[in-house]
């Protein structure tokens, strides 16, 4: 790949991204709002408001000029998804991994740095990074080792993670000086990076990395823990399939919570170990008390049927209690349930690879249990846990 090609995919994902989230849309009475495209579900463009809240808006209802981007925007997901898309891979059969140790050199190459352009490109083993500002060597690799261990981490998982889309053979991350800057490029307000699925790209202020100015230069703060980059990682990297109706929502989102949560040091994640920060993350505001959900110990669901076959905008319009419960109930199928071996779980994506969705995938989920039987399970091992679930139709 040559630097002026590197240099016009920077610039032009840039100003791509940023018109997609900054867009202005405009419905068939001519009412305009200002928000972020997110994804294409079903009829409905799912659409990020200023506020942080997702809303689905039918399509068939905006302009058409609208209905013309949100074409487009498809069909560049579809030759993204046909450039280097990961080879399918099956490991199901692979232990759960104790620990991931990323003792690897992320060997970081300088790509490309003009100041007058304000474009510095860096390379690690997965991930090319487009940034803003120059960044020493050293400071690249300090945050670089976060990246590639956490790509290693969910490329161990048992779970089949073989997705996400490389474009010249690495997967791309956006990074910005500022936070102003981030948000100016089309970055959710107060939000710490963000997935664009269309793109297959992931925004990162540098201050969510512990990237600060000093001086003329920058360095890093490797204590600085984020939960957020590896939660947003992990989307890059969860395959199509898994976004499917009956698991988007509680299991992809509770998947990266996952592996969020899993205590993390400097290369390492401790998967042995993370049930206790995973309920207190989850019930409380987390280990160091803070960026927990703080849903309490006492937890009111309803229908855990309907709640995994809700739309993925109802699931986030109750972020923290939905996400929380993502997590609990992810965490119980991979390790709480019956054999403690997450057979239910990877039958059910299997199924989800095989092109089952809803209900179809959820019954291999229930492996012939009722319901009311799987809601009775998972209330009673989290209540030996002191996690009270109380489900209700």
């Amino acid at each position: 790949m040559t630097v002026h090609t590197i240099l016009f995919f920077f610039v032009t994902a840039t100003l791509a991204i940023s018109q997609q989230l900054n867009r202005v849309w405009t419905d068939e009475q001519g009412r305009k709002i200002k928000a972020s495209l997110v994804k294409v579900e079903d009829e409905s463009a799912i659409l990020l408001m200023p506020n942080g809240r997702k809303i689905p808006y039918p399509i068939a209802k905006l302009s058409r000029n609208d209905q013309a981007f949100i074409e487009k925007f498809q069909l560049e997901r579809v030759k993204v998804k046909e450039g280097e898309g990961a080879k399918p891979a099956d490991n199901f059969d692979a232990p759960w991994p104790d620990r991931i140790s990323y003792d690897g050199d992320p060997e970081i190459q300088t790509v490309k740095e003009d100041a007058d352009a304000k474009t510095f490109i860096y390379e690690s083993a997965n991930y090319r990074y487009n940034c803003d500002v120059r960044l020493s060597n050293s400071v690249v690799k300090g945050f670089a080792v976060m990246f590639e261990a956490t790509h290693q981490f969910v490329r161990e998982l048992p779970l089949a993670i073989s997705g996400g889309v490389k474009q010249e053979g690495k997967y791309q991350i956006l990074l910005f000086e500022t936070e102003q800057s981030y948000y100016s490029a089309g970055g959710p307000p107060g939000s710490a990076g963000v997935f664009i699925g269309g793109k297959n790209i992931v925004m990162v202020p540098l201050t969510s990395l512990g990237v600060r100015p000093v001086g003329s230069g920058y360095m890093l703060d490797r204590d600085k823990s984020n939960k957020t980059l590896p939660h947003e990682l992990v989307h890059q990297l969860t395959p199509d399939n898994y976004y499917s109706h009956g698991s988007v929502g509680w299991f992809t989102e509770g998947l990266a919570e996952y592996v969020a949560v899993t205590p993390y040091s400097y290369g390492n994640f401790n998967v042995k170990t993370n049930f206790k920060p995973i309920v207190e993350y989850v019930t409380s505001y987390g280990k160091k008390g803070d960026g927990g959900r703080a849903i309490g110990k006492e937890i009111k669901l309803g229908s855990l049927r309907n709640w995994m076959l809700q739309s993925y905008a109802s699931f986030t319009s109750s972020s923290q209690v939905n996400y929380g419960c993502g997590l609990l109930i992810t965490n119980y199928f991979f390790h709480m349930d019956r054999n403690e071996d997450a057979a239910r779980i990877k039958n059910f994506l299997k199924a989800l690879n095989e092109g089952k969705d809803g209900e179809d995938a959820l019954n291999v989920l229930l492996d012939g249990q009722t319901w009311e039987e799987l809601e009775e399970e998972i209330a009673k091992a989290y209540s030996r846990k002191g996690v009270d679930f109380t489900f209700s139709k």
